[in-house]
């Protein structure tokens, strides 16, 4: 993209913004529940009290409103990814039609049925729980910004309407009818595959539904180890542990506690900004009457999509792993990303210049090399994961806790026989080759955009070994 708005703007833009996730900033968070304190006993310890974990315990109390349950979160109750997300609640449970037909092409049309079921689902648990999280099933629109991306969507609206999926594919007129950005030359509106909803208020409200079914929710209580010599699992957290018979881990990029996930899993930073709120002659200027999640088509790419008060959330684009792969708080924040963002915020929509961004900030995403969800079990089949969204998990977290349970009852079942469920992705290499690998896939990534999506060799052979990167 050219430059059409100076750095000075860029900076008084981002002035004010607060260095915190805009969805954890509202007003209505719930007082944290206790910590843990003493020895407790469960059927099923959950560890991590986010999507991933708040979905596997209502889930699990559903299925057997006797089972005791026990949720252990390190912080607050959607601190991590679940608060800062885009809030896209996207069906597909394989990052996306053209990811998963790549890697599971006899399941894929299981899989898209799956995806489309569980959004179904979590739709109606919303509605049946009270959940006020402005879930809103509006769809979202891939659009093409350069003519190798439209060639992309064509071939995505093919495999789509193969599926017997709702696709529009839109020209330059009709993409800009829905959402006027100049940068545009076409795209693919999904109807029906995804909902735009407020993440923290759903983690909130998935807390309250999981209480008033009797889980017990224990806050700001880390969990140091897990124990598998007996003949039940101890979680040992620093004040107390938990004698539980099953445990689920979903923990996301902070899986440390089963030491096989290390191969699997790298922890990638995602940014995004929140702007002020827009005028009524500010929203009338860009359309959006439908209120899609929109996405670009480019390798690196950006989200956004309107919140309930007509803000805008403008994220990603800079997927960046830290060589050595650390998680510290510090990297929440990077000046240069929000900058580089803004630029491109005011590139596409021009129309919006002396708006200002309110909120900034960043978090890290559990990415695996095939880009969705991976699954497992281990301490003698008595704790399940799921791990390695890759930043598509609003959604598919739901699905991965189903699969837990499924696996940790010992069952066969349709879940557990699915190719996708029972096979793993293909590791990263130890570092420092790690850190080489990534770096050099993303500098790659950033070439083929500016080469009309052309790969290099480095990305082709990548590819034909199955591995990635991604945001």
């Amino acid at each position: 993209m050219s430059s059409h708005v100076g750095a000075p703007d860029v900076r008084r833009a981002l002035a004010d913004a607060a260095p915190r996730p805009y969805w954890l900033d509202q007003v209505g968070a719930p007082e944290p529940g206790p910590a843990l304190a003493g020895a407790e006993s469960a059927d099923l310890a959950v560890i991590g009290g986010g999507f991933s974990g708040l979905w596997t315990a209502l889930i699990a109390k559903e299925r057997d409103p006797s089972r005791d349950v026990v949720v252990l979160e390190a912080k607050a109750v959607g601190w991590a990814a679940s608060g800062r997300n885009g809030g896209f609640c996207a069906a597909s449970i394989t990052h996306g039609l053209a990811n998963g037909n790549d890697r599971f092409p006899d399941e894929i049309e299981t899989l898209e049925r799956l995806g489309r079921e569980n959004l179904d689902e979590i739709e109606a648990a919303v509605g049946r729980y009270g959940i006020d999280c402005d879930f809103d099933r509006t769809g979202d629109l891939s659009v093409a910004t350069a003519e190798w991306q439209m060639a992309n969507l064509v071939e995505l609206h093919a495999a789509a309407e193969q599926l017997g999926h709702r696709l529009d594919l839109l020209d330059a007129t009709e993409v800009r009818a829905e959402v006027n950005s100049p940068t545009y030359i076409g795209g693919v509106w999904d109807r029906d595959g995804c909902a735009m909803v407020d993440p923290a208020r759903l983690a909130w409200g998935l807390r309250e539904a999981c209480l008033r079914l009797g889980v017990r929710i224990y806050e700001y209580t880390p969990v140091a180890r897990i124990d598998g010599s007996g003949e039940r699992l101890v979680v040992q957290t620093r004040r107390g542990t938990v004698d539980a018979a099953r445990v689920a881990l979903g923990t996301g990029a902070h899986s440390r506690l089963l030491r096989r996930l290390r191969h699997y899993l790298v922890p990638v930073y995602d940014y995004a900004l929140m702007t002020e709120p827009l005028s009524s002659a500010q929203l009338a200027s860009i359309g959006w009457r439908n209120r899609q999640g929109v996405g670009d088509a480019a390798n690196q790419f950006h989200y956004y999509r309107l919140t309930g008060d007509n803000r805008i959330l403008w994220g990603g684009y800079d997927a960046v792993y830290f060589n050595g792969g650390r998680i510290t708080p510090e990297r929440d924040q990077r000046p240069e990303t929000f900058a580089r963002l803004a630029q491109q915020f005011f590139e596409t929509f021009p129309q919006l210049a002396g708006l200002c961004f309110t909120h900034q900030w960043g978090g890290v995403i559990d990415t695996c090399s095939r880009f969705c969800a991976f699954y497992g079990r281990a301490h003698r089949r008595r704790l399940a994961y799921a791990v390695g969204y890759t930043g598509l998990g609003v959604g598919a977290t739901r699905f991965g806790a189903q699969v837990m349970l499924d696996l940790l009852s010992g069952e066969e079942t349709p879940l557990t026989r699915l190719r996708m469920v029972r096979s793993k992705p293909i590791p990263f290499p130890p570092e420092p080759v790690r850190s080489g690998v990534i770096q050099l896939t993303r500098w790659s990534i950033a070439q083929a955009d500016r080469r009309g999506g052309r790969r290099n060799l480095w990305l082709r052979t990548l590819d034909r070994l199955g591995l990635g990167f991604d945001s």
